[in-house]
């Protein structure tokens, strides 16, 4: 996979695929600080983008992939790891959901009251697949209920 560099990511060792979907760089950007925090929630090796999506000023969702391969199939066998960060400054109940592009893989998923971020959570062979975000105000109303493709696929 080609990657390019992003504002922010270059000192830092973070990259994002060259493809990933559109909007990702601008939010990588917007906010590189918070994009290497969350490369860092992942855990060691997590470095290049494979996407993110702003939800108002409720949440971002973020994944990365590890430079790695889980398999033979080097467009889907990829570790993914995605986190969903709180913007609110309060805590509130979310969460977010990976799926994987294979349907005999269980989704990996972490749901609760957080006040800084939900996961992370991962796929041995997430690329391609969906992170899903999930977002309720103090009142319950439903204010994130969101897709987000993980990478550009066929």
């Amino acid at each position: 996979m080609k990657t390019v560099q992003f504002a922010g990511g270059q000192g830092k060792g973070l990259t994002m695929a060259e493809n990933a979907p559109k909007g990702t760089k601008e939010i990588l950007e917007s906010d590189a600080l918070a994009a290497v925090a969350t490369a860092n929630v992942c855990g060691s090796g997590y470095t290049v983008s494979t996407g993110a999506a702003r939800y108002g000023t409720y949440g971002t969702t973020y994944t990365w992939w590890n430079n790695t391969y889980s398999g033979t199939n080097h467009l889907y066998d990829r570790p993914i790891c995605a986190v969903f960060f709180n913007d609110t400054g309060s805590t509130r109940y979310m969460g977010v959901r990976l799926k994987d592009n294979y349907t005999s893989t269980p989704d990996t998923e972490d749901f609760g009251a957080f006040s800084q971020y939900a996961g992370p959570v991962y796929q041995n062979k997430g690329y391609c697949g969906q992170a899903y975000s999930y977002m309720e105000e103090a009142s319950g109303k439903v204010v994130v209920d969101n897709y987000l493709s993980v990478g550009t696929c066929d």
